[in-house]
Order: structure tokens, then sequence, then C-alpha cells
């Protein structure tokens, strides 16, 4: 199936929130709309302003990761759970423009307990790979009482 003919519908969630990635209540946020495909993945077609380069023309890596941590964040939603990044690996392959149309895929690969191992990518309108990542994601409760619960647990060493 070519882009031209998949089906992509919206993807209900609470999008009027103050979320930095998704949020509308966010006036300086990314605001992205995410669709889901007949696969399972999730699919956002943005034009990412200028407010958000780095080097003149292009995107920050930063907002780069951003992008690429919402759309892996979105594929665990997709799938009914609110999980939080608890690792992330973001390659860095091309430049991504400002202001120019991309296209944000993510996808759930593997999800075991609260884990959820996602990846994502960022290509141009030719298709091209720019940017990719995957992630862990922790299942949290929505209401926040497990963030709570471990907010004076010492960090984990590694």
């Amino acid at each position: 199936m070519t882009r031209a003919q998949e089906q992509l519908k919206p993807m209900d969630h609470t999008a009027q929130n103050r979320c930095f990635g998704c949020g509308q209540a966010n006036p300086a946020g990314l605001r992205l709309e995410f669709l889901l495909a007949g696969d399972g993945s999730v699919v956002s077609l943005p034009a990412i302003p200028e407010m958000f380069e780095g080097p003149r023309g292009f995107l920050h890596g930063g907002i780069v990761a951003a992008l690429l941590d919402e759309a892996m964040s979105k594929s665990v939603r997709a799938k009914g759970f609110t999980a939080m990044t608890r690792h992330i690996e973001v390659e860095y392959l091309r430049p991504v423009a400002s202001r120019a149309p991309i296209r944000i895929e993510g996808r759930t690969m593997q999800s075991d307990g609260r884990k959820h191992h996602t990846e994502a990518r960022i290509l141009d309108n030719t298709g091209a790979v720019l940017a990719r990542g995957k992630a862990l994601f922790i299942e949290v409760d929505p209401a926040g009482k497990a963030a709570r619960r471990y907010k004076d647990r010492p960090v984990p060493e590694d």
C-alpha cells in the first residue's frame, strides 16, 4: 500500500493539556496531532516552525529528539497505556529542515508487563529517513499515584 492509499484516522487523546509535544493548551509547544495507521503505528504530518531551530533553517537536536519521543509515547498510548520515557536513543542521520513537511512515525515493538519497547523515525517528503530513535517506556498510573510513590526513591545506578 502506498502512502497515498494508506488509511489514517484521527487518534483520540486528551489534547487539551499542556504537554509540550501534543498539548493544544500549550502556546509554546509543538501542538502535534497524531493519526492511527492500519498497522497500529502512529503518524504525524507537521511542518515545525522556525522558532524551534538550532542552526538557521534546521530544527534543534533537542526538538528532533522530542518529536521522536512524542511519537513513541503516542504509540504506547494507542495501545491504551499511559507510560513515561525511561531510556531513549536518538540517531541523527540528516538535518531536519524547519517549516518543511515531515512525517513522524512511531510504533510499539514489544510490550512486557509495564515495559514498552518502541521505535520512531522522521522522514522528509521524499521518504528519506532523517532521524530515528528507540526507547523504553514504563507504564504509569495516569492519576499520578505511582509517580508520587516513587518520588523519594533513590535514582537507580547503571
